[in-house]
């Protein structure tokens, strides 16, 4: 259960992130509560897989999924470059994940 906890609590970040980029596009009270929501859903439920995973495996991941999610996003829905350079680190920050879930 742990590590579902992970893969919400690294959703959070990436949808906290998003937020962040949605309400620097417009400032509002309602776009400034989604920034807190999200995060702080994330913080919750990382709290919760750190209960059982370690915290440098459970941080380690927590971040680098954030990481390539928000980079996904950004692909996505604020037309952001995916150039091979950085397509080819962010395999790499995947491939690290992965690997702390391996070697756990």
């Amino acid at each position: 259960m742990a590590w579902i906890y992970l893969v919400i609590a690294s959703l959070g970040e990436i949808f906290g992130v998003m937020s962040i980029n949605i309400y620097l596009r417009k400032k509002t009270w309602g776009r400034l509560l989604l920034i807190v929501l999200t995060f702080g859903t994330g913080f919750i439920f990382l709290s919760l897989a750190m209960q059982e995973i370690p915290l440098g495996t459970a941080y380690a991941i927590w971040t680098g999924l954030g990481a390539a999610g928000a980079v996904i996003m950004g692909i996505i829905f604020f037309s952001e470059s995916a150039g091979w350079k950085r397509m080819l680190f962010l395999v790499f920050i995947i491939a690290g994940a992965v690997g702390l879930k391996i070697v756990d």
